[in-house]
């Protein structure tokens, strides 16, 4: 072979058809795998929005007392369960009691003080009609004395009569006139203390007497605050939080313990602002809670959307005025409601980390609300009945105090 041979280049072997194939193969799954997740996107994962930033929340209602006084007994501790009405605590009632006994005595008081303001009624009327007795007397008086000075004059003339005698008659007439004038102002003045007599009693009976009234409304406040030693449980729920020591002295309003009703629980899903575009009131959401891993699912409703984002209403706000600001992205609470059933079957704790995830596919509903809300968000009959004995104690003093022997 000659060195011209030698110089032509020779063609390349064919490459291996097994390796392009898989390449080509491979190539395939990422684009099926791309085209599989945008359609995923699209039709499924767009119609929802989920957080891990959820937690449980609860009422939780402090028990404090209405009145001051030393604790005599603690009846529930920490984790105990307690129905509605179920004392908690006793405060020492001894000065409750006196002040008690004190408030008593005021409106026996108040209603014999009133009995006798009715009974002056008659004794004024009385007075006039003496006064006005006094006056028919003195105008006879004065009759009499003027027909005797007029025939004494007439005497006189004939110098029958002397002139003592004459002066003496003209002084009986004068004072007959002296005495109706005062007559007539001593029944000026009994009328006038009628008057004033009757402008405290007219128009009221001695039970509904504002006196009387004062002082049944202060023996009611005494009442209350014999009954109000004992501190009950305002609604079915458990103890948490137990400040309260015995003997401990306290104070009105002093916080003792706390009271969380487990059946009123709800979540607050903190979501970040691009978030919320879709959600509304009255989106179903799915949950589930660390607690109890994904084998357990909780069915919840939207209902409603913070007013502020959570730095907006902290103790200490941001001031993104200052020249070193770093945007940060914010988060909005959506409140979450639970379903009872639900949770009664598997118990929550206020502050458990949930997971959250809003289906927007429907966007029908609103993103604030437009209604006031039409009944009490809770509420409880336990201290209605504080004051049911005190009206019949009421009735009682004033129906003793009002009785004739």
């Amino acid at each position: 072979m000659t060195a011209s041979e030698n110089s032509i280049p020779q063609p390349r072997a064919a490459g291996n058809p097994a390796r392009k194939k898989a390449l080509l193969a491979l190539a395939s799954v990422v684009v099926v795998a791309g085209l599989a997740w945008a359609a995923y996107e699209w039709l499924v994962a767009s119609h929802y929005e989920s957080t891990d930033n959820a937690y449980v929340q609860g009422n939780v209602i402090q028990i404090t007392p209405q009145i001051g006084g030393t604790v005599m007994a603690i009846l529930a501790d920490d984790n105990d369960y307690v129905k509605a009405g179920q004392p908690l605590v006793k405060l020492d009632p001894a000065d409750a009691s006196v002040a008690l006994e004190q408030a008593r005595a005021g409106l026996a008081q108040a209603v014999r003080q009133v009995r006798t303001l009715y009974a002056n009624n008659g004794t004024l009327s009385a007075q006039i009609a003496l006064r006005e007795t006094d006056v028919t007397r003195a105008q006879t008086d004065i009759t009499r004395a003027s027909d005797d000075l007029n025939r004494r004059q007439s005497l006189a003339q004939n110098g029958g009569v002397s002139k003592e005698e004459l002066n003496h008659a003209q002084a009986q007439l004068d004072s007959a006139k002296n005495a109706l004038a005062s007559a007539l102002a001593g029944v000026a003045a009994a009328k006038q203390q009628l008057l004033s007599n009757q402008a405290m009693t007219d128009g009221t009976a001695i039970d509904q007497h504002p006196s009387v009234l004062a002082a049944a409304a202060k023996m009611r406040e005494a009442w209350l605050a014999t009954q109000r030693a004992a501190l009950p449980a305002p609604v079915d729920g458990f103890v948490a939080k137990r400040t309260v020591q015995l003997g401990q002295r306290v104070a009105a309003g002093t916080p003792l313990m706390s009271i969380i009703p487990l059946n009123q629980l709800w979540v607050d899903a903190n979501f970040k602002e691009v978030q919320l575009r879709s959600i509304r009131i009255g989106q179903s959401v799915k949950l589930t809670a660390d607690l109890y891993g994904k084998k357990v699912e909780y069915d919840g409703v939207v209902a409603g959307l913070g007013m502020g984002t959570g730095a907006a209403f902290a103790l200490l706000p941001a001031q993104n005025a200052t020249g070193n600001w770093i945007k940060v992205v914010q988060r909005v609470p959506v409140r979450v409601t639970l379903d009872a059933a639900q949770v009664s079957k598997n118990p929550l704790r206020v502050g458990l980390s949930m997971e959250a995830t809003i289906d927007v596919s429907k966007q029908d509903g609103k993103m604030l609300a437009d209604a006031p809300r039409t009944a009490a968000l809770v509420e409880t009959a336990v201290y209605q009945s504080l004051d049911s004995g005190a009206a019949e104690e009421v009735r009682r003093i004033v129906a003793a105090n009002m009785a004739r022997p």
